[in-house]
């Protein structure tokens, strides 16, 4: 049995699953942001270490990457270790560092057969250099794909990529590249580390929390948020069917009537 999509509006409601094909013929989001949360208490609840957790919620980045492109989802952006994650225990975050180079070292070939590219966004200063060389080998690799765009925050926050964005402003105006005058959302967007993509039209969140967590906060100020109660690990394909079923059901204005 499905566990329970949540949202503000109508937090009992229990969603159906739909079926791809009718699914395909509403209108699928373009872009689909993922906070996937839970990975430890899924281990917890089996007397399991945490890393345990963590390798299986890879397998779900698989399941979920594979039926987003089946869908046509254009790009999916997965929330894998945030600038506040580095306050976990050091054998956690080492084993977390090197889930990308698993993943992206079992799952490439894969990921090149069905035309997806990999990207990345987020601070790469304080990532091991062996995590950014796989990262790096799957976007080369994944370059000339013009499938989903997989795209993974590592080491991301968006408060950071924001004063990033303002550094950059500041840089361009002092060096005579920017006037004040030219400042607009559009502008400010195109100094964001998602410069170039759509903003997410469908947020999901495992676990039951309700929280963005520094997570894309300029970009998700007109999207449709989705929580679930399902730990990372046990988020299926027909779980993501759902999320995106009741986000057809929303009535999307943008501030209008």
């Amino acid at each position: 049995m499905l566990g329970k999509l949540k949202n503000w509006r109508n937090p009992n409601r229990e969603l159906s699953v739909t079926s791809k094909d009718d699914l395909i013929k509403r209108g699928i989001p373009e872009h689909i942001a993922i906070i996937m949360d839970g990975n430890g208490r899924w281990a917890k609840k089996r007397a399991l270490p945490r890393i345990a957790g963590h390798h299986e919620g890879m397998k779900t980045v698989r399941k979920i990457t594979k039926l987003s492109n089946e869908l046509g989802v254009k790009a999916l952006t997965l929330y894998a270790f945030s600038t506040e994650n580095w306050k976990r225990p050091k054998s956690e975050v080492d084993y977390l560092m090197k889930l990308p180079e698993e993943f992206l070292g079992t799952f490439l070939p894969e990921l090149i057969e069905e035309n997806v590219q990999v990207r990345i966004i987020g601070d790469e200063s304080k990532i091991p250099a062996h995590t950014l060389r796989a990262v790096q080998k799957a976007k080369e690799e994944t370059g000339s794909n013009n499938g989903l765009i997989l795209n993974f925050a590592l080491n991301y926050g968006s408060r950071a990529e924001m004063i990033h964005a303002v550094r950059g402003m500041v840089e361009d105006a002092e060096n005579g590249e920017l006037k004040i005058e030219d400042i607009s959302e559009e502008l400010f967007s195109s100094y964001l580390m998602t410069s170039g993509m759509k903003d997410p039209d469908l947020l999901i969140r495992t676990s039951g929390e309700i929280r963005l967590s520094n997570f894309m906060l300029w970009q998700l100020a007109y999207s449709e948020f989705v929580f679930t109660d399902v730990l990372w690990p046990d988020f299926s394909e027909d779980h993501l069917l759902s999320a995106i079923d009741e986000y057809q059901h929303r009535g999307r204005r943008f501030g209008g009537l």
